[in-house]
């Protein structure tokens, strides 16, 4: 049962670092379940202490991926229309990787400034406007993915520490 957790808790922090650039996945939190599922094993002793303050940055982390983009876009003039369109360019990004890396930062900047410019503002404002919103965008994602890479990190570290118990069934 241990491994199927160990496994299980492993694929949480894979999604969860993919969940750090998708918008439909909440990177930080599945990043959390994993560590959790670490934690339900017999061989890893329960830490709720470590439990609850890494829940607490997920949960934080979670709630600021909704404000930060909204504060670089409203810092910059920015509408709701920019922050859609920068969700909009993201999901392009995805699905159109023709541009490999460099998709994912140029789709959501031009996504953010398609939907400032539908939203009736000019180039330049809607320019303005796009780039606080792309930098709200890219500000969130690199939080998310920042502690869904320590999550990992402490998982492997958790792991590698208890492995003797973990495995202790192939000797």
């Amino acid at each position: 049962m241990d491994i199927a957790l160990l496994i299980v808790g492993f694929v949480f922090m894979i999604i969860g670092i993919l969940g750090s650039f998708l918008p439909v996945l909440p990177g930080p939190p599945l990043s959390w379940v994993g560590l959790f599922l670490l934690h339900l094993t017999m061989a890893v002793p329960k830490d709720w202490w470590f439990l609850g303050i890494t829940a607490a940055i997920a949960l934080i982390v979670f709630a600021l991926d909704y404000v930060i983009p909204a504060m670089g876009t409203k810092k910059f003039g920015g509408t709701k229309a920019g922050m859609i369109g920068t969700t909009v360019g993201l999901v392009v990004a995805l699905i159109f990787p023709f541009l490999g890396p460099f998709g994912i930062i140029i789709w959501p900047f031009v996504g953010a400034l398609v939907g400032e410019l539908l939203n009736k503002a000019d180039k330049k404002t809607a320019t303005k406007a796009a780039f606080g919103s792309f930098l709200g965008f890219l500000t969130g994602t690199f939080i998310k993915f920042l502690v869904a890479i320590v999550y990992l990190g402490l998982f492997i570290s958790i792991a590698w520490g208890h492995r003797h118990a973990l495995f202790s069934f192939f000797n």
